[in-house]
This record gives C-alpha cells, structure tokens and sequence, in this order.
C-alpha cells in the first residue's frame, strides 16, 4: 500500500502506523479527536531544509518556522532545538512560543491587524523582528516604542503583485491582496521612506508571501527579481539598504497521490540561485535569506485521527 505521507505504514497486524506507533492502539489510549506528529521525521526536515540552505547558498540565512501551521509548546521546543526561527500571527501565537522557552529575538511577529496590545507583548518581550504590514502599524509600533524607550527592527510586508500557479483563495501576493504595501503602485516605496523617517523603528528588511500549495518554481523567481528590484531601488532613493529578505513559504505538499512537491534541494536551491544572481546583476549585497515554511514541515509529517460515529 501507498500513502501519501512517508511516514505511514501498516504493521504485521494489517494496521495502521505513524512513524512506526500503531495508531489504534494510540487512539485508545489517547482519545479522538489525536493529533499524532512523527517527531523524528519533523526534526529530519528540519535538520534537510538548514542542510539545503548551506549548500545553496553563501550569505547569511535563517529558516523560520510558520507556526499557523501548527502552533503548539512541543513544535516550538522542536524549532528552538533545530536552530529554526519562528514566525507568529499572533499574541496567542507569542504566547506560547514564548511558553515553550522559545527565544524572543529568533521570532517573527507577523499578522496584518495587530492589535495595540500585541504590539506591546512582542515590544515587552523583545522579539527580533515585526513584519509590518500597513502605515497605521508603522506609527502605533514607532509611538508605543518610543514611549517604551525602544527602537525595534523591522520588515515592510511587501505585495509584489505575483499570481502564484495555486488557487485564487490562498494566493496572497496579488496587488489587490488585503496584505501589505503595493509595489506596482508605489505603495512599498512610500512605506519605506516613511519608515526610515519615523525615530522609533529600524527598518531592516522586506517580507513577502505569495500564496500557499505552490509547486512551480516560476513564481518564486520573478517574486524574488521584483523584490531585490525593490531592493536596489530603495537603496539609490532614499539611500537605504535593506539586509533582510524574507521570501515567506508556501511551498507545495503532497496531499492526494497526483501532487508533485519538489525536493527540499529543489525548493532551496532555486531561491538561493536565483538570490545570488540578482545580487550580483544590481550590485547589492547578499542579503540575509529567509524562508518561512509552515505545512511544509509539519504536513507530511502528521494526520489527525477520529473515531466514526
């Protein structure tokens, strides 16, 4: 028998397993609804995709963690004991990573409606970069930090106006996207000038995020031409370099035996190409990648079990 995830089998017994543990004797144990995780096939693809961005890629480079994937103390321990950052939507998301001795300043605070009150967590905490995501963001993190005698990095979410080959619900890079600053219409521009304007704030990277369930690799190498474009741009005017790229995930997972991720080799290995050639064709240096899967790590890698009523 096939699965689709290579971590099920079937035992002597005809039953069902997940990373060898047989899962009706787990569902008995444990109740249902169970989520069940391979813990030695997470920690493998973490340990393939840090493998993968070395071998790819010269500069400085983080893997981060998406945790809507899963948000959870056990993953977090997992990511903080495999040199993973993480990337958090939200306070309850800070919360727990934070709970499970995750280290703030290896923590992304995305999410495009941060509240007042999530600003100040993550300020309070210390974490080591807010991905803003609107000019309202960029004031209330520049007064709250001022009144807190603080100036934090951070990342302009950029909407590079990429349809990604995925369905149109969970694409998220297209110019009409909720999320972000524009850069067709000179939005992100805007944004970074007055970011680097405002006391408060450091800006010191850009972010994007196509979509989700992508596998080609086309979208994922215009996306990064137009954002290290952004990249020289910004840096001939208004004269700032920006050092972080942050390209999110969204790559494909197998979810039905037609589906046909790449390899962690393939996903690594285009952006990290496709990143040092555009550094050398606009003269900027390399900047520090980082890449944000989510599913890509977890998916595969788990099921959730129920018992039929």
């Amino acid at each position: 028998m096939k699965f689709v995830c290579d971590c099920l089998g079937v035992n002597d017994r005809g039953r069902l397993t997940i990373g060898g543990a047989d899962v009706p004797d787990l569902a008995r144990a444990y109740g249902t609804p169970l989520y069940l995780m391979d813990e030695d096939a997470i920690r493998a693809t973490c340990r393939d995709l840090n493998a993968a961005m070395k071998a790819h890629y010269a500069g400085d480079f983080l893997v981060a963690y998406a945790s809507k994937a899963l948000s959870c103390k056990y993953i977090y321990r997992i990511m903080r004991e495999e040199g993973l950052g993480v990337d958090v939507v939200s306070g309850g998301e800070l919360y727990t990573a934070l709970a499970a001795g995750f280290p703030a300043d290896n923590v992304f605070f995305h999410g495009n409606n941060k509240t007042v009150a999530e600003l100040e967590y993550g300020l309070k905490a210390g974490v080591g970069r807010f991905v803003a995501d609107s000019f309202e963001e960029l004031r209330a993190l520049n007064d709250l930090a001022g009144q807190m005698g603080l100036k934090p990095d951070i990342s302009l979410r950029v909407t590079p106006g990429v349809e990604a080959h995925t369905h149109e619900f969970i694409q998220t890079g297209k110019i009409d996207s909720k999320f972000g600053f524009t850069l067709e219409n000179g939005q992100a521009a805007d944004a970074l000038r007055q970011a680097v304007a405002l006391p408060h704030i450091n800006p010191v990277g850009v972010h994007c995020h196509i979509g989700s369930q992508i596998f080609d690799a086309e979208p994922f190498a215009h996306t990064v031409a137009l954002m290290m474009g952004f990249m020289a741009d910004m840096r001939a005017q208004p004269g700032h370099t920006l050092r972080e790229l942050n390209l999110g995930g969204g790559f494909g997972i197998r979810y039905i035996p037609s589906h046909e991720p790449r390899s962690i080799g393939e996903v690594v290995a285009g952006t990290a190409q496709a990143v040092t050639a555009g550094a050398a064709r606009l003269n900027l240096p390399l900047p520090r990648l980082i890449i944000e899967p989510g599913r890509f790590i977890v998916g595969p890698n788990g099921i959730t079990v129920y018992t039929v009523g």
